[in-house]
């Protein structure tokens, strides 16, 4: 079977290190759109990343990156990295990385001077392409090596904490050249501790604890929980009992139930049950439950 070449699949991935697990049949799948790869630290990110780039190989366990072999020159022709921890000569200017990273590459040094322009617009630094290295902010630092990272058009590009050390408007640029990335079909992996950030821009999460998948697919999916405040009057032993088979309860105030955990299209049942026990409804607010609620709940787990 032909694998597209922006796909990234790791199949039942183990890596020991001695007597360390860093990753226990781990197993990953992703086609399209951008993907964020969550978890505490020690949780295995890191060497995921690491086995994907063929920078280490995995004890068992197989797959591919942009249609590819880890590691290989026709995977890494295809793709893009940032790693979290990266430094250029302070000596040199922006476009002058841009350059080096170009012939490591190997575009067509015709290319270098539009593909160079194309990039620092992208990220924000036109203005500062002939600006030294050791002169630049650690949020300019950030965007250039995201433009390293986005050199000749990768199918798959792998982002490790982009945002980290911007401000606010940078935070906000960095989603919409990802944004963008999406638009045009490149896959985007991205590994981030800020949550907020990856519920704004993500198609689809895993979250890995332990070298392990707890959960993984669509945020619409993984987000498909919520807490509902439940206003009402009459409310008899049977009517919370009725409650209680949607989620778990907590009173909130004099005649405020709220229900945790429960599924969102449940919640027209839920009222209905209310209503069929004898009790009076005045109100009904539903609270979205967010990326960083459900990421604790499944570590707690």
């Amino acid at each position: 079977m032909a694998i597209a070449n922006g796909a990234i699949r790791l199949e039942h991935v183990t890596k020991r290190y001695a007597k360390v697990v860093a990753l226990n049949d781990l197993s990953l799948s992703v086609e399209h759109g951008v993907f964020g790869f969550l978890g505490p630290n020690g949780a295995g990110k890191t060497t995921a990343v690491k086995i994907l780039l063929g920078l280490t190989r995995p004890t068992t366990g197989s797959g591919s990156l942009a249609g590819a072999a880890f590691g290989s020159k026709p995977s890494l022709g295809r793709i893009g990295y940032l790693p979290e921890l990266f430094r250029y000569q302070s000596w040199l200017t922006a476009r002058e990385v841009l350059a080096l990273h170009c012939e490591l590459a190997g575009i067509d040094r015709a290319r270098w001077g539009s593909e160079i322009d194309r990039i620092l617009a992208t990220v924000g630094l036109a203005d500062r392409g002939t600006s030294r290295v050791g002169t630049f902010s650690k949020g300019m630092q950030q965007r250039l090596g995201l433009g390293v990272a986005l050199l000749d058009d990768p199918a798959v590009v792998l982002l490790d904490e982009p945002t980290s050390a911007l401000d606010p408007v940078g935070r906000h640029d960095v989603r919409e050249i990802i944004r963008a990335l999406r638009e045009k079909g490149t896959i985007v992996f991205l590994n981030s501790h800020l949550l907020s950030e990856v519920e704004q821009v993500c198609d689809a999460v895993a979250i890995v604890d332990r070298g392990k998948v707890v959960a993984q697919g669509d945020l619409t999916q993984l987000l498909r929980t919520s807490s509902v405040r439940v206003r009402a009057t009459g409310l008899s032993r049977e009517a919370r009992a009725a409650m209680a088979r949607f989620g778990e309860l907590d009173d909130d105030a004099d005649g405020v139930v709220l229900v945790k955990g429960i599924e969102r299209e449940r919640i027209p049942e839920l009222v209905s049950a209310i209503v069929a026990s004898g009790a009076r409804v005045y109100a009904v607010e539903s609270q979205h439950e967010s990326l960083e609620e459900r990421f604790l709940s499944l570590l707690g787990q």
